[in-house]
């Protein structure tokens, strides 16, 4: 459960939001909709902790865990496609990146081995055998070859950095997932799996698009940020409108 209460936000003398009070949670996807300038892409900013509101606070329940659709095609570059979309699960990522540096030394010690022993239990609890596996049924349903998993993200086309950062938005399991023009430079294949993939999703999505086909397809709830205010009505976008 994720819960806005009492959001609000000021640049200046500019209100673009205030009093909010709404709560996300369960297996419904809720489109965030409103005028260019609106504040949607903001206001996931605010949810995700990105940035600060001005005044509330967002309070996430225990244990869960929020992902996000990154925009910044190069924060990734020096990293494989595989890794890339693995590191969407901070703590799963961080887990293997120790686990192979302990393995990898010369002088391993009985206290590195009592720490692997951990650091193992924990890999399996995460299903971290099966991480390679689920990333690839990810990026093999957006149309990205196997060829490439083993490539830099630098040496990927523009086109295939949105389908792979997609990729890692989706991975593991995130109990909410934040999308911010998710179908942007998608071909219609990609676009038509993702739909079906969210449609099925087992948890809770806020999506931020403009693409009034793809609202309609896997929203539950509405969003409208207008007027300095936020409003929730069931429904997709048609049944909005």
């Amino acid at each position: 459960m994720l819960l806005a209460q009492n959001i609000g936000l000021r640049y200046g003398k500019r209100v673009l939001f205030e009093h909010v009070n709404i709560k996300f949670e369960g297996e419904n996807c809720y489109g965030i909709i409103g005028a260019n300038g609106a504040g949607k892409s903001t206001f996931l900013k605010i949810l995700s902790g990105e940035i600060e509101s001005t005044s509330g606070e967002v309070i996430l329940t225990k244990g869960e865990r929020i992902s996000t659709l990154k925009q910044n095609h190069y924060e990734y570059d020096d990293l494989t496609v595989l890794e890339t979309v693995i590191g969407g699960d901070d703590e799963l990522y961080s887990i293997m990146k120790e686990k192979d540096a302990l393995y990898a030394k010369e002088d391993f010690s009985e206290k590195d081995g009592i720490r692997v022993g951990y650091l193992e239990d924990l890999f399996l609890k995460k299903n971290g055998w099966e991480a390679e596996a689920n990333a690839s049924i990810l990026l093999s349903g957006l149309g990205i070859s196997n060829e490439v998993y083993d490539q830099k993200m630098k040496e990927q086309k523009d086109a295939d950095k949105v389908k792979i950062l997609l990729a890692r938005a989706l991975f593991g399991d995130p109990d909410i997932l934040l999308l911010d023009e998710p179908t942007n430079g998608l071909d219609l294949k990609s676009k038509l799996w993702l739909e079906d993939f969210l449609v099925n999703f087992k948890h809770t999505v806020l999506v931020v698009s403009h693409d009034r086909h793809f609202l309609n397809t896997v929203c539950t709830y509405m969003v409208d940020i207008d007027y300095e205010k936020i409003t929730l009505f069931v429904g997709n976008y048609d049944f909005f409108y």
